[in-house]
Order: C-alpha cells, then sequence, then structure tokens
C-alpha cells in the first residue's frame, strides 16, 4: 500500500513493482525497475528515502530514519530479506544480506557485500568493495571482480522481477491439488547455478 503522510506522496515510477502487502510512506522517490516485496516498511515520514533505479527491498525489511534525516540507496542496491537500514546510505551495486541491520549514519561503498546477520553501527563508513561480516560487523577482504559479477546476476533478476510481478502476478485461489503436470522453475532461473559452474 502507498500512504501520503503531512502532504507528503510517495513517488514511484511505473516500471517498478511494491507489493500490495509493503508499506511506502510518505516522502519516497522509488526510480525504474526496483522491485518493493510483500512485509517492507519504507517510511518517508521524518525525511526522504531515494531508491535509485533497480534497487531491490526485499520481503520483511524495513527502511526509516532518525527525524531530519535523509538517505538514498544507490543504483542497483540489493537489500537481503529481513534487513533494517535506520538512517544509513548504501553504495551502488552493494550487497545487504539477510537479517542485517545497519545504524544511522553508516556509510556502506559501491560494490560492497555485507554478510547475513550483521550488525553495522552507526556512523560506520565502509570503502568500496569490501566484505563485511560480524556482529559488530568488520572488513574481512575486499570484493573480488567474481563475487561482483556473481552480486550484479542476482540483482538483474530482481530488476526483471517487477516487469514479471506487473505481467502475471494475481490474487487467486488456491488449488486443491497438485496438477498432474505442475512445472518447476528450474529453467527460468539458472543465475546461480550457472554462475558456480564457470
Amino acid at each position: 500500500m502507498i500512504y501520503e503522510f503531512q502532504g507528503y506522496i510517495p513517488v514511484v515510477h511505473e516500471s517498478s513493482f511494491v507489493h500490495p502487502l509493503a508499506a511506502v510512506t510518505g516522502n519516497v522517490i522509488i526510480g525504474k525497475n526496483c522491485y518493493i516485496g510483500p512485509g517492507a516498511a519504507i517510511r518517508g515520514d521524518w525525511g526522504q528515502i531515494i531508491l535509485e533505479d533497480g534497487v531491490n527491498v526485499q520481503e520483511n525489511c524495513t527502511v526509516h530514519m532518525f527525524p531530519g534525516k535523509s538517505i538514498t540507496l544507490k543504483e542497483s542496491a540489493h537489500v537481503g530479506h529481513g534487513a533494517i537500514i535506520h538512517g544509513a546510505n548504501l553504495g551502488r551495486n552493494c550487497l545487504i544480506g539477510m537479517n542485517t541491520v545497519i545504524m544511522d549514519d553508516a556509510v556502506i561503498g559501491d560494490e560492497c557485500i555485507v554478510g547475513a546477520m550483521a550488525f553495522v553501527k552507526a556512523e560506520t563508513v565502509i570503502p568500496n568493495r569490501s566484505l563485511v561480516v560480524g556482529n559488530p560487523a568488520k572488513v574481512i577482504k575486499q570484493v573480488s571482480d567474481e563475487m561482483i559479477a556473481w552480486k550484479t546476476k542476482g540483482t538483474a533478476l530482481y530488476q526483471q522481477l517487477p516487469a514479471d510481478c506487473h505481467k502475471t502476478l494475481k490474487a487467486v485461489e488456491p488449488l486443491r491439488e497438485v496438477p498432474e503436470h505442475m512445472k518447476i522453475q528450474e529453467d527460468v532461473y539458472k543465475t546461480l547455478r550457472d554462475f558456480m559452474k564457470k
């Protein structure tokens, strides 16, 4: 759902997809080919939140901040399931792992990978191309070309997902038995498997 707050109405590019079970509130600007999953909450009630083109904010994520702050999730930022971005800025083509928490005034550099369940303290500045893990989060090495290629391919799937959702997602009643010739998605989404073969 999209909510006006104190006169601010979210701006969502028509190519992006906000799931009906997500909540986007107030001063939020969402660019092209962005995906906002069910259960996500993007609250621009106390400041502006910008999602540049190709960003995905997956299921059950929270994006918010203290009053008077504004934040940007730069192009192709990838926010995994259950992550919390609270007043932090995310660099271009970064990956934020599942259930990670990134606190106020932290800056995640371009092409960083932050591991699942990491805790990034307030005001932490992570240099570009860093691999970050732990609680508190620490840089353990640089992101390789191979790692960022894998990340970029995975994000491309999420950049295709808005168009797929606009085209095929609809509320239905469930089937009561499995169809005899039900297909699986293996032949559609090969990115990870194909990458690992190389």
